[in-house]
């Protein structure tokens, strides 16, 4: 062990995780944490800075989870910092409606042109399960279809070949679900355009709609193909079909429009979640103002949520909604990423180590494989785990914080700057020398 790693310690993480394994489950409040797929002590943090991140060691890491994709500014961003002071100063929640939930809706519906109405909720679970709710009560239908790999939250009937959490437990069915759930729910490959034209016309006139993450984050990041999104909203428009863009972690991350505005297709409806709270819990679903007025209290589908719009959550959204919206901001956060990928590559290029990267906007994967186009589940479960798993470690003992799995895609903020990804170029360097 070089010096360098001798300095790296987890005797406090290990610490709170043999405490925290006493009153949680699993000893974490969220299964991806436990590094289960990763093997270790889950760390433990206490502070973020830009990119950075401390954990209760004192150990720095560069920070590519960013909360799981909404800290698109990086941490403690003040702009945030003061928006929230701000709201505290008047005080926490009402239990009823705000300027301030009337502001964000306002301007997600600018942003988002597809979003005539939105909803606000609490998470980007709660969003996918109401949005699904609304399509059944619009279309009068009960069938669903998701595709492998794509992870829409722990909804009962969408816990079948996930993607993220149930994909690193090597769990993609959950048990807890009945059957009758899943059997109303269909499940086709990912960029399958043939397998999707064949569905349809058997079963069209059955399925309320279509749920679909417009770039996959959750089985790693796979981009779509463009005639596949272009193929799911032509039979779904043919069939009466909802479509359902889940852009819970690409609304706002990929760009100012979403996914939907870089591949040009028009959903019906859509999920949102991450960066519209700006670090806080929230979520929102929005669409079609004739599939909104569905729900209560306008019409039948019953939808509710004592802490939705949460004035401290659409406070930090908003001040993260008006950063972004700022010329040049996704050109430079995509430059970025696209710098980070090209040095990673090139790491393991030098070292003779089978590799390849994806990247949307300021989203990025990676993948042990000798595959240079992924785009398909298969592909990604065929890739090397274990070879992830030692780079995982090794970029941790050289201050680079990945995502504890293989099958998550990774987050830069517009708080990385050159050296932030010099210095992970350099650690994936040595990374692959000891691979």
């Amino acid at each position: 062990m070089t010096q360098e790693q001798a300095a790296y310690r987890t005797n406090q993480s290990a610490n709170l995780f043999e405490r925290a394994q006493k009153v949680i489950p699993g000893g974490v409040n969220s299964p991806v944490r436990a590094f289960r797929g990763v093997g270790g002590t889950p760390l433990f943090f206490n502070h973020g800075e830009g990119a950075w991140i401390t954990d209760e060691d004192g150990n720095r890491y560069i920070d590519y989870i960013g909360a799981w994709g909404p800290l698109i500014l990086g941490h403690r961003d003040p702009g945030v910092i003061a928006a929230l002071e701000a709201q505290l100063k008047n005080g926490l929640g009402y239990g009823a409606s705000t300027e301030g939930e009337v502001v964000i809706a306002e301007t997600i519906c600018k942003l988002v042109p597809s979003i005539e109405k939105v909803r606000l909720v609490t998470s980007g679970t709660e969003a996918t399960m109401s949005a699904i709710r609304v399509a059944r009560g619009y279309t009068k239908r009960d069938k669903v279809l998701k595709f492998e790999g794509c992870y829409h939250g722990h909804v009962d009937g969408l816990l079948v070949k996930a993607g993220s959490g149930a994909l690193t437990l090597g769990e993609p069915d959950s048990s807890g679900v009945p059957k009758s759930y899943t059997d109303q729910t269909f499940v086709l490959p990912y960029n399958d355009t043939d397998a999707l034209k064949a569905l349809f016309q058997k079963h069209g006139d059955e399925i309320a709609c279509a749920i679909v993450e417009p770039v996959a984050g959750n089985m790693n990041l796979v981009p779509p193909r463009p005639e596949f999104l272009a193929t799911l909203r032509e039979v779904c428009t043919q069939s009466g079909s909802v479509l359902i863009f889940d852009e819970v972690m690409t609304g706002f991350r990929t760009a100012l429009g979403g996914a939907q505005s870089i591949y040009g297709i028009t959903p019906d409806l859509t999920t949102l979640g991450k960066v519209i709270g700006g670090g806080l819990p929230i979520g929102a679903f929005g669409g079609k103002a004739e599939i909104m007025d569905c729900i209560a209290p306008l019409g039948s589908v019953y939808q509710a949520g004592t802490l939705a719009g949460s004035p401290l959550g659409v406070a930090a959204g908003q001040a993260m909604l008006d950063a972004i919206q700022k010329p040049g901001f996704y050109e430079s956060l995509t430059e970025r990423t696209e710098q980070l990928t090209r040095g990673l590559q090139a790491a393991a290029d030098k070292a003779g180590i089978p590799f390849t990267t994806n990247q949307v906007g300021g989203m990025f994967g990676c993948f042990f494989t000798e595959q240079k186009d992924i785009h398909r589940f298969d592909q990604v479960m065929s890739c090397d785990a274990e070879r992830f798993k030692q780079y995982f470690h090794l970029m941790l003992q050289n201050q680079v914080n990945l995502a504890p799995s293989a099958f998550e895609a990774g987050f830069v903020s517009a708080a990385h700057g050159d050296n932030e990804i010099e210095l992970t170029i350099a650690a994936a360097h040595k990374a692959f020398a000891a691979l």
